[in-house]
Order: C-alpha cells, then sequence, then structure tokens
C-alpha cells in the first residue's frame, strides 16, 4: 500500500475511533412534562443545555394529564420512569414515601446552588425533614377570565369585574353579573322574572370539574375567601375541614348555579366538552381558570380580558402552587440528570420559558420577563400577579401524606353533590371523617 494512503487510512480509522469512544460516552436524559403549550420552551432549553454539555442528550417526553402520573407511577414498578420528570404538590408527598424521588438537599449544599433567587416560598414547598425534593419551575395563581364581546353586549364595562363581591349567603354582586350574563334562548336573563331555567344559551359562569380535593380553578378561591383552609392552612397538615360550615355553604351556594338557578352548565356537559371547549364555542361568558391557560384562552376567536377575583367576607384569595422538576430515584444517570435539573432551575432556562410567555417562571425576573409578552401583545394579565403579590391575597395548594387516597374520596364526594345526588350539608361530614381516619 503506498505510505501516503497508509497514512491518511490510519488516521481516519483513528478519527472514527475517537468519535466512536465519545459516541459510546454519550447519555441520554429523559424528561417528562404534561402541558404541551410549555413543551416549545423546554425544546429550547434542551438545545441550549446540549450545545454547553457535549455527550448528554435531553428526550423531552409529553403525556396528557392522566397518562402522564400512570406512565410515571407504573414505571416506578416496572423500571422504566423518566429520569427526570415535571413534579406536582398533589403528588410528590406519597413518591417521597414511596422512596422514589433523590433528595437534591446534598447535591444543592455540595454544589452552592443559591435557591434564594426563586420567588418567596416556592422552594419550601418541595422541602419536607431536611430533604429537599425538586427545584421550583414556575407558580401560578387564578384569576377570572371573561367573553369581552359578550361583556360588551351586555352594556358590562369590564372594570365592573374588578369590583364584584361574593359571599355564601346571596352570591353578592358577583352572583348578580353572573345572572346578568345568562341567556336563555328567548334572550332573557338570568334577572329577568321570564328567566328559562332549562333553556339555556349563554352561561354566565363556567366551571373547570366538581374540583376534587383541592378545588384549585374551582371553589378554592370562593371557599378560601370565607377563611376556611383545606387544613387550617396547615403544612403537612394531618387534619382537614371540608366539615367546615364555611366549607359547606360555599360548595352548595357554587353548585347551585347549575342546579338550583342553571347559570351554569351541568357536570355532564362539563365532563363531556370541557371548560375551555364550551367557552371557545361561546357558551360561557365568565370562568376561574390558572395562569398557566392564558395561551389557550388567548387562542379563543374572541376577544378575551382577565380580571381580578371576586372579593368575598375575607378578601380575594388565590391557590398558590407551584411545579418543580424532580429526579427519579431510579436513574442511571445521577449527574448527568442534576446538572440538567440544575439548568432548568437556573436563570439560563427560565429566561427561555419567560420569554415564551406560557406560564411565570420561579425566578421573578423571568416572570416578569411573561407579564412583558402579553403586554407588548396588548393583552392585560397583571391579575395573576398582582393576585400573587398582595398581602394575604394566596394561600397554599394542601401538601399532605394519602394524597391519593384524598383524591379518591373527595372526588366522589364532590361529584355526587355536583350532579344532585347528595348536599353539601349530607355528604362533606361524612367524607371529612373517611379523609381524617386515614392520619390516625
Amino acid at each position: 500500500m503506498n505510505r501516503k494512503i497508509f497514512s491518511i487510512t490510519m488516521s481516519l480509522m483513528l478519527l472514527l475511533s475517537i468519535v466512536g469512544v465519545a459516541s459510546a460516552q454519550d447519555v441520554t436524559i429523559r424528561y417528562a412534562l404534561w402541558d404541551t403549550n410549555q413543551q416549545p420552551a423546554y425544546e429550547q432549553c434542551a438545545a441550549d443545555f446540549e450545545a454547553a454539555n457535549p455527550g448528554i442528550n435531553i428526550e423531552i417526553e409529553q403525556l396528557g394529564w392522566d397518562d402522564y402520573w400512570t406512565a410515571i407511577t407504573t414505571g416506578f414498578f416496572t423500571d422504566d420512569t423518566p429520569d427526570v420528570f415535571t413534579d406536582h404538590l398533589a403528588k410528590y408527598p406519597e413518591f417521597v414515601v414511596l422512596e422514589q424521588l433523590v433528595d437534591l438537599q446534598p447535591l444543592i449544599e455540595r454544589d452552592g446552588v443559591d435557591t434564594s433567587i426563586y420567588l418567596d416560598g416556592l422552594l419550601e414547598l418541595w422541602q419536607r425533614e431536611g430533604g429537599t425534593y425538586g427545584l421550583p419551575k414556575d407558580w401560578d395563581t387564578v384569576s377570572l377570565i371573561y367573553n369581552v364581546d359578550m361583556l360588551e353586549a351586555a352594556g358590562v364595562d369590564p372594570a365592573e369585574l374588578n369590583d364584584l363581591t361574593w359571599n355564601p349567603e346571596d352570591g353578592g354582586t358577583f352572583e348578580e353579573m353572573v345572572a346578568r350574563l345568562t341567556l336563555d334562548a328567548n334572550g332573557n336573563n338570568g334577572l329577568s322574572p321570564d328567566f328559562d331555567k332549562d333553556n339555556v344559551v349563554q352561561y354566565g359562569f363556567l366551571y373547570n370539574s366538581a374540583g376534587g380535593f383541592s378545588g384549585q380553578t374551582e371553589w378554592s378561591a370562593f371557599a378560601a375567601s370565607t377563611g376556611w383552609l383545606h387544613t387550617g392552612g396547615e403544612l403537612w397538615g394531618s387534619t382537614y375541614y371540608y366539615d367546615d360550615p364555611r366549607f359547606i355553604d360555599t360548595i352548595a351556594w357554587y353548585f347551585g348555579l347549575n342546579l338550583d338557578k342553571g347559570y351554569s352548565p351541568t357536570l355532564a356537559d362539563i365532563t363531556n366538552l370541557g371548560q375551555l371547549s364550551i367557552f371557545q364555542a361561546g357558551q360561557g361568558a365568565m370562568l376561574l381558570d390558572g395562569s398557566w391557560m392564558i395561551s389557550s384562552y388567548l387562542g379563543s376567536d374572541f376577544p378575551v380580558g382577565f380580571a381580578r377575583l371576586p372579593i368575598g367576607p375575607e378578601g380575594r384569595k388565590s391557590m398558590f402552587n407551584g411545579l418543580a422538576d424532580s429526579i427519579w430515584v431510579g436513574t442511571d444517570h445521577l449527574d448527568e440528570s442534576w446538572e440538567w435539573v440544575k439548568y432548568l432551575g437556573s436563570a439560563d432556562c427560565q429566561t427561555v420559558v419567560g420569554e415564551y410567555g406560557v406560564v411565570f417562571p420561579a425566578i421573578p425576573e423571568a416572570a416578569d420577563m411573561t407579564l412583558q409578552v402579553y403586554a407588548d401583545q396588548g393583552v392585560d394579565v397583571s391579575a395573576f400577579t398582582e393576585q400573587a403579590n398582595e398581602e394575604n391575597g394566596t394561600f397554599l395548594f394542601p401538601i399532605t401524606d394519602f394524597g391519593g387516597e384524598i383524591t379518591t374520596i373527595m372526588n366522589e364526594t364532590m361529584e355526587s353533590i355536583a350532579l344532585g345526588e347528595t348536599t353539601a350539608e349530607e355528604a362533606l361530614p361524612a367524607a371529612n371523617a373517611e379523609v381524617n381516619e386515614l392520619f390516625e
């Protein structure tokens, strides 16, 4: 063989060998999330991370809410859970008990991660008994969302919504507005003596579901505005108060908007069609929903606005929730997974998320970017941030043990009330006793 050709051949073989070794050392980290709206932002974060960390590849997996949690929990037992996954406050306590999450606290301390960058209170939600089981990624509150055209047709100034009051006895001016925006097939609104509640073509208020154990985007804002809280405001509480008269009265009023008055759809309609679909079909004027849904509502074929929550006996109250990224204890690539989680929780990634304007990132400066994205589009979503920043304006998602069992009990109970099969006064004390027995 020609010496020059031999030299080139050997050089090529050496190069291929080096490339082969590098490829053999590449690590793929599976990362799971459930929100399709957020996926593009995290795909960009993944691309940026891979560029800065050669040899670590991020494979993003997305499933809808129910399928997502089935896959996560099934994977614990089949050894097939993603290395890193988006976690929820309703789920992680049980995962900690099952010893399925990596305690990040030693890694945080080892690497000197600055956790003070997050909005006050977010990191604490993911800590228990000295352990930390996720780095915060975002936060959310709830506001009143409305169809601008429907308000205009009813002669309602959107600014009026910010001053609505509510109470569980007669619903206050909030219920008056709901009635005013509810129309039957003959054009009568809910304030008219001729209103036909069995022939409604436009509902004044839509709700998302029966609300389960937390009622996050359903009844929690109303109930909390009476001074009631799921566990009395105690983080990791062991006593629930679903039997409190304030809660019972709130639930009776809430589902009475449909059962007694016809101002909202039936649970069957909500379950079959979904709150968002009914709203976008032009069949509902107002609803409550979380800040992570802003972009979905702005995708409607009509203008949408965002207003403050009604003022209850104890003020405006929104549940405050936040997601985090957790590492599965069964990962074969702990170091690489931790590097990815650190990046997800960093200003570099959260700035990218803020620029996409889908959610409010956990780092305040990045959250301001989300607010600005919408402002640049002429959309005011400050109702969410004002609620978060208002003194005593938020309360925490109920974080306790036995989340799965409590969810099962309260799903059945709240659905039976919403369907009119029982009353709040009859069902809630018994359900509360059953929930609290779990802690005995």
